[in-house]
């Protein structure tokens, strides 16, 4: 009589149970993971929603502000000192004319000192589109309206490529360009909305923007960062003059629809080596935006004597060693 074992599928048997048992635990897991996912997005996208309505007031443009039309845009603009040849000073992203007033009180005393708020920035009407070449056709718009010729113009960081572009238009308007922390490329300094535009729901993208902007810490990091230790610690008020142009009405909009806001192709950036005008390029000597060479290399390609470099000073150089760099535009 032939003794049949069962001992191989008892083993059988156990190891198909585990088998089960174990993806019954994984389903309940996975289960349980998605209705968490679930619940976590339902109690964002009700943050969001009742955020955004709690934070859609706009603040106010700030009292006495002077406005020119230029290029059939409302252009805000400020001014230092009265007498010399004119400087026009053209900011780059996210800061406005504001941001000049150390390097415009330095200048002061030697010339006659503007600076305006590109459109999308400051307190400058919202027309877009937002590229180089509106921007620059606004800076020439702004040179018309006040009456100014043979300037020294000078573009910090993605506006070294706005003033670039107005040079190129119409060279026979400036008497000196100065990049200042830039190189005018559209692989320099700069950034783009496009990105979150496209990958970001419309109530997501208003919060995150709204809740950095409202955070003191993270302007003053952004700041620090970029300006270094010679640059003054931002107070209360500081901190609104960076804010306050990002929560105007028609701000928020503005940021989303920005472009290519980061410069020009290098073969017309090299262009400016034909026109004879008198050119400077300065760096700080700590900026980290760009690579060590980029002053150099920026110096050459558009026909300009060796870069000066601040000691010291990082991206925002006009801010924290301004009688540095006001010394070097005016040659």
């Amino acid at each position: 009589m032939t003794r049949i074992s069962t001992s191989g599928q008892g083993r059988d048997h156990a190891t198909a149970d585990g088998a089960g048992r174990r993806s019954k635990a994984w389903w309940r897991w996975a289960r349980r993971l998605l209705i968490a996912a679930l619940a976590c997005a339902v109690a964002a996208t009700l943050f969001s929603f009742g955020y955004n309505a709690a934070t859609a007031g706009r603040a106010r443009e700030p009292a006495g502000l002077r406005f020119v039309t230029a290029d059939g845009i409302r252009t805000r603009y400020r001014q230092w000192g009265g007498d010399g040849p004119p400087v026009v000073l053209v900011h780059g992203f996210a800061e406005s004319a504001d941001t000049f007033d150390p390097l415009g009180r330095a200048l002061a005393g030697h010339r006659r000192v503007y600076a305006l708020d590109l459109t999308g920035w400051g307190y400058s009407e919202r027309k877009g589109p937002y590229d180089t070449d509106h921007q620059a056709a606004q800076v020439l718009g702004f040179l018309d309206a006040l009456h100014l010729d043979h300037v020294t113009l000078v573009g910090h960081s993605t506006g070294a490529a706005v003033v670039a572009a107005a040079t190129l238009r119409s060279p026979g308007r400036v008497s000196r360009l100065v990049f200042l922390d830039g190189d005018a490329l559209n692989t320099g300094a700069g950034a783009s909305a496009a990105g979150l535009q496209t990958t970001l729901p419309p109530p997501y993208r208003a919060t995150l923007l709204r809740l950095a902007i409202r955070s003191d810490w993270l302007i003053r990091q952004i700041y620090e960062s970029n300006c270094g230790p010679g640059c003054p610690h931002l107070d209360r008020a500081g901190v609104d003059q960076w804010r306050r142009p990002l929560q105007v009405a028609g701000a928020e909009n503005g940021i989303w629809h920005m472009t290519s806001i980061v410069g020009l192709p290098a073969t017309r950036v090299a262009a400016l080596a034909r026109v004879p005008i008198s050119k400077a390029v300065i760096f700080g000597a700590a900026d980290d935006v760009f690579t060590r060479s980029s002053p150099y290399e920026t110096a050459q390609r558009i026909g300009a004597p060796a870069p000066v470099l601040i000691p010291g000073a990082r991206h925002l150089s006009f801010i924290s060693r301004p009688a540095q760099v006001a010394t070097a535009i005016l040659g």
